[in-house]
């Protein structure tokens, strides 16, 4: 379980501080964050990128830095945060490929992050379960 949590607080540490600095980028230049024409937006409900970077920024940032604190605090929710973190940026990435009308080797590459991060919070939480008898 220990390397389980080591890599689990590496995939917490790229995708926040990722997602940080993507978030960030989108408040502060929405019209062409990081080179990014606002004209990929065209089939979306946002004229610019100023809501995705928020949600980017808060949602994955933020959350994916409160679950490594949860982690180091050994907080009992703790895996259920890494779950539902992996569930979000699966579920962002769908979104931001559907929205765009694309699929980037970037998409897919944080596609599979998600699932493993997912993944590896849920082994995590099957393996509590069992040690503490509730699964039978």
């Amino acid at each position: 379980m220990k390397i389980t949590k080591i890599l689990l607080i590496l995939l917490h540490l790229l995708v926040g501080v990722g997602a940080i600095g993507g978030g960030l980028a989108g408040m502060l230049d929405p019209q062409a964050p990081l080179g990014m024409p606002s004209e990929l937006l065209q089939h979306s409900p946002f004229s610019n990128y100023l809501i995705p970077g928020l949600i980017l920024f808060s949602v994955l940032g933020l959350g994916n830095l409160f679950g490594i604190f949860m982690l180091a605090r050994q907080s009992h929710c703790w895996p259920y945060i890494s779950s539902t973190m992996g569930l979000a940026l699966v579920i962002f990435i769908v979104v931001q490929c559907i929205i765009l009308r694309l699929i980037d080797p970037l998409h897919v590459i944080f596609l599979f992050v998600g699932l493993l991060q997912a993944g590896l919070a849920t082994k995590i939480l099957l393996e509590q379960r069992h040690m503490s008898g509730c699964l039978r």
